[in-house]
Order: structure tokens, then C-alpha cells, then sequence
């Protein structure tokens, strides 16, 4: 087995240097990256009520405008996972961050709810392909012992640009267009991602998977990555990308992939979008200020999900918590009338324990697709997750308007309940492996 190692002993200080750099460099990219996300995805959710207020709208409309980027990433992961498996990470990668910066410029100009949409749109689409791209081309120089835990951490990085921009949206709440600045302040992360993405080389492993071998072999060495390269040669492929996640070799992953990540993020998104208006449904006081609070334990429960991914192994971070959240979301459902106490205490504990899991969205899907059809596998369950989550943010103002409370916990919790149920039996242990023999492992479980 031709393997390269993650350090090269005999390089110069100026190589090692060169290293450090593209990595930090990476790493920083890539975490901005995902920052900006989460930042996108909630700052809707903080600046929706002026929204509403100002524009008139229904509870459909409302529903469109909060689910809006979630449909666009349904449309752009399996996009640009195509693009990046057929031309290369690089250009994706820099191309993405473009849109963008371009799409949070044009949220201070919009008038009415349609331009808001399609803007969202848009910028759901570029959001799909960072999902399709950020992590991915990182897991691919990232070294095995500590793959989990660097992947983990973009999910650290989400769920702060998500609190952040409640956070923002908090403090602008009483400014004059307050909604547009909490919404158009994501210019400022996309600057600063764009710089940083400038000069980042191409993937070693996509250029194995194309057959390159030889510039493949001289960045590995530059750069000293731990890869497997007649694994990588061996896996392959030459046919369609997009076409592969269904056959049998790849069809366990897929689904997986998939379900788990639909079931984590569809209560989380359509709670989240709307968590003001869910808490002051429940009674809670000042909704706004208790969706910061229950965001930022989420960024505490995806860096406890970080910390111990590599620990405890992907399948015990992933399955027990999602009966405990089920639970949690049902004693709510069963008993929306309970003390508050029991209410808060329920809610924190499916905001900690359904981010600790999150943590595995940036890490699972990358290791059980083979470097070939990676990006195109990761954007098609980016896709697939969000379309449940769209689902479940364009009904929820819905269900809360004419069934309740309960009813639409009890939804949440049957959800949840599902994806622990799948997990158990598709869910491979993939810790400690090399990315190659990783998804190896995963698609010899499909085939057995």
C-alpha cells in the first residue's frame, strides 16, 4: 500500500512552513466558511418578526421567506458536489463564497417579500455548495487522528455564526431597518472568506481519483498528507457521480447519509427559524432574548460534540441522543401546559444534545462516500436534509397557528425518534481510519 505520511522529517524548515500555512490557511477558510452559513441561516430567524411587521405577512408567506434558503441548498449541494467532482475542489470552492458576497450586498436593496425570497434563494443555493465543498476538500488533508475532531469543529463554527447573528439581530432590534443590517452584515464574513480562499491548491485525492497520480504525488509530498494512494487509484471512478450514489456499492451510504442528517436538522431549523414565536407560544417572557440563550448552549453542546467525537466513536455521539431529544420534545408535546421550569429544562436539553450531534453532519457524510463521488455524495445529503428541514420550517408557523404547541412537538419528536432508529442500523464506526479506508469500510457494509 503506497501511503504518504502527514509529516515529512527530512523537508526544510521553509517547507514546513509552507505546510503549517496552507493548513491554517485551509482550516480558517473553511471555518469562516461554515460560520457564514450558520450567520445566513439565522439571522432570518432573529430578523423575522420585523420582517413580518413591516411587510404584512401571512403565516404562508413567512413560512416561504424562512424556508427559502433551505429549498436553495436542496438545488445547490448536489450542484456544486457535481461541479467539484468533475472539475476539481478549488474553483468550487473560491466560486461559491462569490455568490456569496453578492447575495448579502443585494439584502440591504430588497422592498418586498418576493425579492427577499429569491435573494434567500440564492444564497441557499451558495450555502448547499459550501456544505457540498468546505468540509470535504478539508477532510481530504486532514490527517486521520484527528480527522473527526478538525471536521467536528466547522459545526462549532455554524452554530457560533448562528448565534451571532441572533445576537446581532438582538442588539439591532429597535434600529430603524434594523432587519436589513442583521440580514446584509454577512458582507463583512464573505470579504474576509474570499480573501482567504485565494491561492488554496487543488485536492490531492480528487487529483488521484482522475488518475493524475504524479500531481497528485508532488502535492502530497509538499504538503505531507496522510494518504493512501493505491486506495484512491483503486476507488476511482470514471462514470456518471451522481448516478453511483445509487447502486448498490454506494446505496447504504447514501440513504444514511441522508436520513440522519434530515432527522438532526428539521426540527432544529424549523424550532430555530421561528424560536421567538415558538417560545412565546410556550409562555416563556422575552422569546428573542431565550432564542440567543438556547443558541448559545448549542454552541456549547456542538464544542462538547467536538471534544468527544474522536473519544467515544461517531455511533454513541449520534444514537443516544437522539432518543434522549425525542423524549425531551415529547414530554413538551404531551404536556405544553407543564411548569415552566420543565418547559426550559426540556429545551435545553434537546438544544445541547441535538448540536453535539450536529457536530457528526460535518463528519460522517465525508467519510462514507470514496474521494470520486464525495462532494457529489455530501451535496446530495445536504439536499436531502434539507428538504425535510424546508418542510419543516414552511409548516411550523402553520401548525403552531391551528394545532397547537403539542401537536407540533409531538411532530419534532416522532421525527427524531426516526432518525435514531435508522442510525442504529445504518450507521458504520468510522473513527480512527484513514479517509480512504474509511468510506472502504462503509461501502463493504453495504455489500454484505
Amino acid at each position: 500500500m503506497a501511503a504518504l505520511p502527514d509529516t515529512d522529517t527530512g523537508g526544510s524548515v521553509t517547507d514546513e512552513r509552507g505546510r503549517r500555512r496552507l493548513r491554517t490557511k485551509l482550516m480558517l477558510a473553511t471555518q469562516v466558511g461554515q460560520g457564514i452559513d450558520g450567520y445566513i441561516l439565522g439571522g432570518i430567524g432573529a430578523a423575522m418578526p420585523a420582517i413580518v411587521a413591516e411587510m404584512h405577512m401571512s403565516d404562508w408567506t413567512a413560512g416561504l421567506i424562512g424556508a427559502s434558503a433551505l429549498v436553495g441548498i436542496f438545488v445547490g449541494g448536489p450542484l456544486f458536489g457535481w461541479f467539484a467532482d468533475r472539475f476539481g475542489r478549488r474553483i468550487v470552492f473560491l466560486t461559491d463564497m462569490m455568490i456569496f458576497l453578492i447575495g448579502s450586498i443585494a439584502q440591504f436593496f430588497v422592498d418586498n417579500a418576493w425579492q427577499l425570497f429569491v435573494i434567500r434563494l440564492v444564497m441557499g443555493i451558495a450555502i448547499g455548495g459550501e456544505y457540498a465543498i468546505g468540509a470535504p476538500l478539508l477532510s481530504e488533508y486532514a490527517p486521520r487522528h484527528n480527522r473527526g475532531r478538525l471536521l467536528a469543529s466547522l459545526e462549532v463554527s455554524w452554530y457560533v455564526g448562528f448565534m451571532l447573528a441572533f445576537a446581532v439581530g438582538y442588539a439591532l432590534s429597535d434600529v430603524d431597518d434594523g432587519w436589513r443590517w442583521t440580514l446584509g452584515s454577512s458582507t463583512l464574513i464573505a470579504l474576509v472568506c474570499v480573501a482567504l480562499r485565494g491561492g488554496i491548491p487543488e485536492s490531492a485525492r480528487w487529483l488521484l481519483s482522475k488518475g493524475r497520480r504524479a500531481e497528485a504525488e508532488e502535492l502530497i509530498r509538499r504538503y505531507g498528507m496522510d494518504v493512501d494512494v493505491d486506495t484512491e487509484l483503486a476507488d476511482g471512478e470514471r462514470r456518471n457521480s451522481l448516478r453511483l450514489l445509487f447502486t448498490r456499492r454506494h446505496l447504504r451510504s447514501t440513504v444514511f447519509a441522508s436520513t440522519f442528517w434530515a432527522a438532526l436538522v428539521l426540527p432544529y431549523f424549523a424550532i430555530g427559524t421561528f424560536s421567538p414565536q415558538v417560545l412565546e407560544a410556550l409562555g416563556l417572557g422575552d422569546a428573542l432574548a431565550g432564542s440567543l440563550a438556547s443558541n448559545a448552549l448549542a454552541v456549547l453542546g456542538v464544542t462538547a460534540g467536538c471534544l468527544l467525537v474522536e473519544r467515544i466513536g461517531r455511533r454513541k455521539l449520534l444514537i443516544p441522543p437522539f432518543w434522549i431529544t425525542a423524549a425531551a420534545l415529547a414530554l413538551i408535546g404531551f404536556w405544553p401546559t407543564a411548569p415552566i421550569a420543565v418547559v426550559v429544562v426540556c429545551f435545553l436539553v434537546f438544544a445541547f444534545l441535538n448540536a453535539a450531534s450536529s457536530a457528526l453532519t460535518a463528519v460522517y457524510p465525508l467519510e462514507v462516500f470514496p474521494t470520486a463521488i464525495r462532494t457529489t455524495g455530501v451535496g446530495f445529503a445536504t439536499a436531502m436534509s434539507r428538504v425535510g428541514a424546508a418542510i419543516g420550517t414552511f409548516l411550523l408557523p402553520v401548525t403552531l397557528t391551528h394545532l397547537g404547541v403539542g401537536p407540533t412537538m409531538l411532530i419534532g419528536a416522532g421525527v427524531l425518534a426516526a432518525g435514531g432508529l435508522l442510525s442504529h442500523f445504518l450507521a458504520p464506526e468510522t473513527a480512527g481510519l484513514e479517509l480512504s479506508h474509511a468510506a472502504r469500510a462503509a461501502t463493504e457494509a453495504s455489500n454484505r
